[in-house]
């Protein structure tokens, strides 16, 4: 087998494109994300200039390069594509190192993920398609609430209860926190409505067998989401380190084992 020092690896979803520049050790020497706007391809070569900038190398030092994600066939210069579930679980694993149920909650569907050993898929699922867009939605609601997607969590701390937001559909839920807004509840209610929302969706997944451990851009920008679901499964949540670059660490990573 060909030793190869550095690869690239690319995940392209419907919000941000996030790309990990790994040695074969499994450490992430650049990574860069660049928020989805305009064409896939340009956003794909922002964020492979910055993470080969914040790696120090330059683009003939990369042995191998795969793509994942929704866009990941906007990558023409990928070596290979992997499926984005395969990516999160070998990415979560190379931090946890051990078997658990992944729930990779990005800007469309979450997926709960069985991981076994060695980072391996064994089996996964996703929510109802009317539930989808969970991310997309955050961000809706972070914008009608005027504050930064990062401050969703802070906000919904100081509400003593939720606002009344459905977990059904993602488009319905859209509405709902316009019109609670319009009847008088409060931004924190509001704010905690929509994590309560989101939990009860990944709720509906079931058998949510422990260690479970998220990953995704949901609970990098959005922390109470995971906290809602402790509340509701009994079981403690866990977040992977830097979980928005958990899919391309793990493209990274699973693109150095196959050469």
């Amino acid at each position: 087998m060909n030793q190869i020092e550095i690869a690239a690896g690319i995940d392209v979803g419907t919000e941000s494109v996030k790309v990990v520049i790994a040695e074969a050790s499994g450490k992430a020497r650049g990574r860069a994300v660049v928020p989805t706007r305009g064409y896939f391809e340009a956003c794909i070569e922002e964020a492979l200039r910055a993470a080969l900038d914040d790696a120090g190398v330059v683009r003939e030092d990369v042995g191998a390069t795969c793509a994942t994600g929704f866009g990941a066939g906007c990558v023409g210069h990928a070596d290979s594509t992997i499926s984005e579930t395969a990516c999160h679980a070998r990415g979560a694993f190379e931090h946890k190192r051990h078997e658990m149920t992944l729930i990779d909650l990005g800007g469309r569907e979450p997926r709960a993920i069985h991981v076994g050993p060695g980072g391996r898929r064994l089996g996964a699922r996703s929510v109802r398609k009317c539930a989808v867009g969970i991310g997309t939605f955050l961000i809706f609601a972070a914008r009608h609430l005027d504050i930064h997607p990062t401050r969703m969590q802070e906000l919904a701390a100081s509400a003593d209860k939720p606002a009344p937001i459905s977990s059904y559909c993602s488009v319905f839920s859209g509405s709902e926190l316009l019109e609670r807004l319009r009847d008088g509840f409060t931004r924190e209610e509001v704010a905690l409505g929509c994590m309560h929302s989101i939990a009860e969706r990944i709720f509906e997944l079931g058998d949510l067998d422990s260690p479970v451990v998220f990953t995704g851009g949901v609970p990098e920008y959005f922390p109470g989401v995971a906290q809602g679901l402790e509340g509701l499964c009994g079981t403690k949540v866990d977040v992977s380190p830097a979980p928005i670059f958990t899919g391309a660490l793990g493209a990274a990573l699973l693109a150095l084992e196959a050469r």
